[in-house]
């Protein structure tokens, strides 16, 4: 087993022994582990298509343990998935074990437009190597990454999915993605190094206010080599390389539950508070008769 004591740039206390072999397999990766830029690729696109994007903890009511012990053991052990603290944590202690240099920054939400001013609570990495510093980001959610990108504006950057770019806007940068023939802003951010108890802040916040969207609504998503899963509630899409999107509104928990443990790929948790949950997503979530909330045409589950 190769373990760690990673330092978290002196950001947190000395983190127990990490099991870089274990999560290797969890991720199937089986190549390389020297700190190169092709090492970093391949582990960063294996990261994102394989270990699913996920909100269960804050929607059931339980808490959000970011130590490297309770990530191991939900996010590779137990097989579940994580939303960004959990997901990029993870990631960065892999990264940390091979040798690579991490540096944890700090993101403002802008999808939902500019006149909607989030908290700055998504994390993601800047990684220096090789006289080169890149963005990382596994824990995205629905459009997450799947290639690193590298630090310099303007300049339209392929991923084995969309391609993506960096703008530059004062001292911030704004990461874009490209959805067919548009540029979608997704999140703006510096440079700043953020440490254990900014994040540890701001995942208290995101899993415990009362209203949060983490703590209301049921987010779940999987990316896949050819397409991407994204679930809101009961609304499904699916999102094809070659461009085209097909959309389920579920009916049903169990609907819910064999997508969540089927294509997205979620070993669930063994609670009936669960369904309960799954229930209530169903009174909340998309109109299924009469007055659909999606455009285009809708198919009703299961996929």
């Amino acid at each position: 087993m190769v373990t760690m004591r990673a330092h978290l740039s002196s950001e947190a206390a000395v983190i127990p022994d990490f099991d870089l072999q274990t999560y290797c397999d969890r991720i199937g990766y089986a190549g390389d582990r020297s700190a190169t830029v092709e090492t970093f690729y391949a582990i960063h696109r294996h990261h994102a298509q394989t270990i699913p994007f996920e909100n269960l903890n804050p929607l059931l009511g339980w808490p959000v343990p970011l130590d490297i012990a309770s990530l191991q053991r939900k996010l590779v052990h137990d097989r579940r998935g994580g939303y960004c603290y959990e997901q990029n944590f993870l990631f960065r202690a892999a990264l940390e074990a091979i040798g690579f240099e991490v540096t944890g920054l700090a993101a403002r939400v802008v999808y939902m437009g500019d006149d909607v001013v989030l908290p700055r609570t998504h994390m993601l990495l800047r990684i220096d190597l090789d006289g080169q510093a890149y963005i990382a980001d596994v824990g995205f959610g629905g459009l997450t990454l799947t290639a690193p990108l590298l630090l310099q504006p303007d300049v339209e950057q392929s991923t084995p999915h969309e391609p993506f770019r960096l703008i530059r806007d004062g001292a911030e940068f704004i990461e874009q993605g490209k959805l067919g023939d548009s540029w979608k802003s997704l999140y703006r951010f510096t440079l700043d190094r953020q440490y254990f108890a900014d994040y540890e802040m701001a995942n208290y916040y995101v899993s415990c206010f009362p209203k949060s969207r983490f703590v209301n609504a049921l987010i779940a998503a999987r990316t896949m080599p050819d397409r991407r899963y994204a679930l809101l509630n009961n609304e499904l899409k699916i999102h094809h390389r070659n461009g085209d999107t097909e959309r389920y509104v579920f009916k049903s928990a169990k609907e819910i539950r064999d997508l969540l443990q089927g294509p997205i790929g979620i070993n669930l948790p063994d609670t009936p508070d669960l369904d309960t949950k799954l229930l209530q997503v169903l009174d909340s979530g998309t109109v299924v008769d009469g007055n659909p909330k999606l455009d285009g045409p809708v198919r009703h589950g299961p996929i």
